[in-house]
């Protein structure tokens, strides 16, 4: 029996077919021409010229005027014919790769379609690994659209209960993107609401078997795009029902709470249960509406325990108390890709036995594993004082700062906010304050402690900002006052809208060591100006933390924004600062991680991220850079 194989042509024919696979394609109307024939190549096919003849006079080269002549074949019963799919067209005997090419004008309109196609094939390759290198490998690794359809099936089967699986469009659009935030989303392919650690574990493993990238999402007042859907379909797990308090701990003033509870909430049974506790690294977020002409505050939903956690957060506190990546959080529960659950460490206040796996998870963004319970160190709740001083330019006002917390009584200064100019600006014409304030940068200040230490406090304060050339300096006369001046605080983000209707406003954060704060805040002012752009700037002052507020209205002011948050960005780095004080990095960062950590830093993250997850399902294409292929 004669050996079966493929011939040279028929191998090529097959390769351009794999190329090309489009059925309306030119190539493939004329693969409609082949037949069947053995796989002895010398047996003719139909539609080339006969083997005692010469080619047609158009297809001759005008160097080859003599014939070519084949020999007919024996026929032979051994002889295996193969089908027609492997067979090569009859344009393909004019080809250069046919012994029997010999050019002319159909043979070189051929060659010169295949080498557009193949230079269309070449540039679509570069364009994809070159601008989305993450989805051009993610096509390959993760679920196809079958696997996927048998996955949601699969969540669906595994909670059949109503509203646990959410497959709606418009919900699952909304999961995968912010009012908030302007950088590309996706939406989800479907929403799970899990109420416990084990539900969690059951969608995790789903996702693991049918390799679906599985994303957690709770408050929803991410900044940097950390919940968005990713391209190739993935799972939004929906933490924010998970929101109980599950023990509380006076004496050991710890809690421990499931990670869609919000801080807010925390601290407000604490307040209700007489207990003089209270959870302080904080994130201030706001849901705002416009109603009756008027801007409507509402304070919730805010930030919950495990986006804090995920972002490594903080706020106006974090002068006194620190960020999340400080003590507060004494153990997590942490789903990790396998569908193990862990606990990071017991509940005592310190531990030297091994790692400390809890900070490795808090900043990871949901990239390691699902966070599903912490434990949180407490505070005592101590009563506070609230003042502000006006200074005529950002430096004096930094100046006097760094002299209060360096002062014997800097320990008592809980909140420090620096508000510039165009902020204190859009306050007053924001129409949501009492009273009008000096446009001028301006201090806000809150102490803590008790009476005698506020007194003591206060006067120093008071010496050291008229030393820096303040213009006013008061403090509120009663808790109402207080509680109105430091709302004004809090309406930054609301009154930068009202002041200027119809804007839309991107908000984005740096931190540098608090010497540089001056310039990077006066330089970043300069260049917000010169490049036409409208800004105000919030800042935590007391930690070299601050955030602008660019105001954009169309496409092609975005595009001048989110050049203007670059440049921030690389000047933040240059004066030894980060790309982000709290907001975190997600998609909208980390383009920058590898200029502020280093490659080496990057890598080792790499490494550990690949021992935790090899499947790469927990919420991919967030924090790390993008990997450039070769």
């Amino acid at each position: 029996m004669a050996k079966t194989r493929l011939s040279l042509k028929s191998r090529c024919w097959l390769s351009l077919r794999s190329t090309f696979p489009q059925p309306d394609c030119m190539l493939a109307r004329l693969a409609r021409q082949r037949i069947s024939r053995p796989l002895n190549s010398s047996v003719p096919c139909p539609r080339r010229w006969a083997s005692d003849k010469a080619p047609p006079p158009q297809l001759r080269s005008s160097f080859d005027s003599a014939p070519r002549v084949r020999a007919k074949p024996a026929a032979s019963d051994s002889m295996k014919y193969d089908t027609a799919a492997f067979d090569p067209p009859a344009w393909f005997a004019y080809s250069p790769w046919s012994s029997q090419f010999v050019g002319g004008m159909q043979g070189r309109v051929m060659i010169q379609s295949l080498l557009y196609a193949l230079l269309i094939v070449a540039a679509t390759n570069y364009i994809d690994s070159e601008l989305f290198p993450s989805i051009q490998s993610d096509v390959a690794k993760y679920a196809s659209p079958h696997e996927l359809k048998l996955a949601i099936i699969s969540l669906q089967q595994a909670f059949p209960e109503e509203g646990r699986v959410d497959t709606n469009p418009e919900v699952l659009k909304s999961a995968g993107s912010s009012d908030n935030s302007y950088h590309p989303a996706a939406p989800h392919s479907v929403l799970v609401r899990p109420q416990s650690t084990e539900d969690v574990v059951k969608v995790v493993k789903i996702a693991r078997k049918f390799k679906v990238p599985i994303i957690p999402s709770s408050g929803a007042t991410s900044l940097e795009g950390h919940f968005s859907g990713h391209p190739s379909g993935s799972i939004c797990l929906d933490m924010s029902g998970m929101d109980q308090i599950l023990q509380i701990n006076v004496d050991d003033s710890d809690l421990i709470c499931q990670a869609g509870a919000r801080w807010e909430d925390i601290n407000q049974t604490l307040k209700e249960k007489g207990i003089p506790l209270f959870f302080p690294v904080r994130s201030f977020v706001w849901s705002i509406g416009w109603s009756n002409n008027t801007w409507k505050l509402d304070p919730g939903p805010g930030a919950t325990i495990g986006g804090m956690v995920g972002t490594g957060c903080s706020g106006t506190n974090a002068v006194r108390y620190g960020t999340a990546k400080a003590e507060w959080f004494l153990n997590l529960t942490v789903v990790i890709p396998n569908g193990e659950v862990i606990k990071t460490r017991r509940r005592s206040r310190k531990s030297s036995a091994g790692w400390d796996t809890t900070k490795l998870f808090i900043g990871a963004e949901g990239t390691l594993g699902i966070v599903t319970e912490a434990t949180l160190r407490l505070a005592p709740a101590l009563p506070t004082k609230v003042a502000m001083a006006q200074f005529p330019d950002v430096g004096k006002a930094v100046n006097a700062v760094q002299e209060i917390l360096n002062s014997a009584y800097g320990s008592h200064v809980q909140c420090v906010e620096l508000l510039d100019n165009h902020m204190m600006d859009a306050i007053n014409k924001g129409g949501l304050v009492d009273k009008p304030y000096p446009v001028t940068d301006t201090l806000f200040l809150k102490l803590q402690g008790d009476d005698a230490a506020i007194k003591l406090t206060s006067k120093t304060i008071q010496a050291i900002v008229k030393k820096h050339g303040s213009s006013k300096f008061e403090f509120a006369a009663t808790d109402a006052e207080a509680d109105s001046l430091w709302q004004n605080r809090k309406y930054a983000l609301m009154s930068t809208l009202a002041a200027y209707p119809g804007s839309k406003c991107w908000t984005t954060d740096v931190c540098v060591p608090v010497s540089n704060l001056p310039r990077l805040v006066l330089e970043s002012k300069r260049d917000l100006a010169n490049a036409g752009l409208r800004s105000t700037i919030v800042g935590h002052v007391g930690d070299g933390n601050f955030h602008a507020l660019i105001l954009f209205e169309d496409d092609k002011e975005l595009e001048k924004v989110g050049d203007a948050v670059h440049r921030l960005v690389h000047l933040a780095l240059d004066l030894d600062g980060t790309c982000t004080g709290e907001h975190g990095v997600g998609v909208g960062k980390k383009e920058y991680l590898t200029e502020e950590l280093g490659e080496g830093t990057v890598a080792l993250m790499r490494k550990v991220k690949k021992a935790i997850d090899p499947d790469d399902i927990m919420n991919p294409g967030k924090l790390l850079p993008d990997e450039k292929r070769a």
